[in-house]
């Protein structure tokens, strides 16, 4: 008897809770923007009462949206002042005949420009080759070169600080140092080091002239003056990935005898992807953008080795700023296009290889 007295409260509850619904009027937006109005559920129906009440609250989300434009103004104002506007200006420049720095005057509209910087089309009955033949080429070598191998030692430099016990704090601030020293100021360091008669050629009983043999010589202190300032950075990074990595995979993986091999490559990799994919997207766009360097190590890119076989894309873009501004924006347009090309290419990689 009990059993079905409780049967039929059980239907009874469910046919109330059905004629809930079957009253309840459809509705698909919670604001009436022409009474300005938001329609709320406020409480369980009653018999003949309608589900839904009308109220006077207005929508504070849609009445507040002003506030969040002006809070958003100075941000906005400096995004569009300092990177919109002179990207677009230069993308201008880049289209105008002998155009006049100092005055603003250009001889009309031509497309020249790119075929200069690229030693298609003669400029004063002369190739212009330095973009092609150092700039392009020296930018390609130091980013497809540091990028890789810095990450790769920031890496292991990170796992080795990670797993000491002791002194962790003051390796971490060894290794932070020459992030925060003036990037010219270790330039000179540098460029003492492989001076001819310094200490590399010292160390090594050599005496080659690493700074004024040119293009093939250069390229290796410069890189390894790129790596070696662009570790701190990195390390910091991977570091606090490392730290938030749960250790249970860790003890799993010793449980079931793997090497530490396989669990750099298995577990620790993958679980830093994000911090690996944020480390390759700037370094690319650092590397790419790499100028400070050669001006430190030598003191321009044609002062010792008598030509300009160390240019980078950036610095022939600041060397012909003055001189040849048309060349400078077309070389910063196509410097532009191709650090697009590549940050678009990494974020699509990303999607299938970085685990969130």
């Amino acid at each position: 008897m009990e059993n079905v007295q409780s049967e039929l409260r059980e239907q009874k509850s469910l046919t109330a809770t059905n004629d809930f619904f079957d009253e309840r009027p459809e509705y698909t937006d919670s604001y009436d923007k022409e009474r300005n109005v938001v329609i709320r559920l406020v409480a369980p129906p009653k018999k003949n009462a309608k589900a839904y009440k009308i109220t006077g609250i207005e929508d504070v989300a849609s009445k507040n949206d002003w506030k969040a434009w002006i809070y958003l103004a100075p941000v906005l104002i400096l995004l569009v002042v300092f990177l919109l506007y002179p990207l677009i200006n230069t993308i201008f420049i880049s289209f105008l005949k002998n155009y006049n720095y100092a005055t603003g005057t250009f001889d009309g509209v031509t497309l020249e420009n790119y075929g200069i910087i690229f030693g298609v089309t003669k400029y004063n009955d002369v190739l212009e080759t330095n973009f092609v033949n150092y700039a392009i080429p020296n930018t390609f070598i130091i980013v497809f070169v540091t990028v890789p191998l810095s990450t790769l030692i920031a890496l292991l430099i990170s796992v080795g600080l990670n797993k000491l016990p002791f002194f962790q704090k003051f390796f971490q601030t060894v290794f932070f140092l020459p992030y925060v020293t003036n990037a010219i100021a270790i330039g000179m360091v540098f460029s003492v080091m492989f001076d001819d008669k310094g200490i590399i050629n010292f160390i090594f009983g050599s005496n080659i002239d690493w700074l004024g043999s040119g293009q093939a010589i250069g390229m290796i202190p410069l890189c390894i003056y790129i790596i070696w300032h662009s570790l701190p950075f990195k390390i910091l990074i991977l570091l606090s990935g490392l730290q938030g990595i749960d250790k249970q995979y860790y003890n799993a993986a010793k449980i079931d005898g793997a090497s530490s091999g396989k669990i750099l490559w298995k577990i620790t990799v993958p679980l830093m992807s994000p911090q690996i994919m944020y480390i390759l997207v700037t370094s690319f766009i650092g590397a790419f953008k790499e100028y400070t360097s050669v001006v430190g190590l030598f003191n321009g890119p044609g002062t010792l080795s008598g030509t300009k076989d160390m240019y980078t894309m950036v610095y022939y873009i600041y060397d012909n700023l003055s001189s040849h501004t048309s060349f400078a924006a077309a070389a910063a347009v196509f410097l532009f296009l191709v650090i697009l090309a590549f940050t678009g290419l990494q974020f699509a990689v990303s999607k299938r290889r970085v685990h969130y």
